[in-house]
């Protein structure tokens, strides 16, 4: 009996190694979704349909753009964590809501760190500091000692608060 029942399990665990070539679907087997947390017509929008476009014929499906805006870009990433994890639903966002947002908002619903998993950065964009040449100053030291020295005296510019040129320029 102990030899049928050795027999039965080889031939059982055989059958399985030999469907899983059969079972396993290529992917993708179904249109893709690229959610951006943030309006049409913005860069990650445009970047989202650039690569969607290349996509499409590599795959053979077709790749859709969701744009789902709203609180910083956590709505879209929300969409994105509570959907199934099968790798037709991804994310295309900037730092906002993978980072800057678990840190400055206490109301998310989801937790990148654990509800997303990176998959490949598309695109890097360097931040970068400049002053008005008439400013007295060459380095980013003399600029900090020189906003020290004249408390309110000095402005700059970012894209909003909360994002990465603010927290940034907080820092500093």
């Amino acid at each position: 009996m102990k030899n049928i029942d050795g027999t039965v399990v080889a031939l059982l665990i055989a059958a399985l190694v030999l469907a899983l070539p059969v079972a396993a679907q290529p992917f993708p087997a179904k249109p893709v979704r690229f959610v951006v947390p943030y309006p049409p017509g913005g860069p990650l929008d445009e970047i989202a349909r650039a690569v969607g476009q290349k996509l499409t014929p590599v795959w053979g499906q077709q790749v859709l753009v969701d744009n789902r805006s709203g609180a910083g870009g956590s709505i879209g990433a929300d969409v994105v964590a509570k959907s199934a994890p099968d790798g037709y639903t991804m994310l295309l966002a900037n730092s906002g809501p993978i980072t800057v947002n678990v840190t400055l908002r206490k109301d998310l619903q989801y937790d990148p760190r654990t509800d997303l998993a990176p998959v490949t950065q598309i695109i890097g964009a360097p931040m970068v500091l400049v002053v008005h040449p008439s400013l007295p100053v060459r380095s980013v030291k003399e600029l900090i000692a020189l906003a020290r020295s004249s408390p309110g005296k000095l402005n700059y510019a970012s894209a909003g608060i909360g994002n990465l040129q603010h927290l940034g320029m907080q820092h500093l």
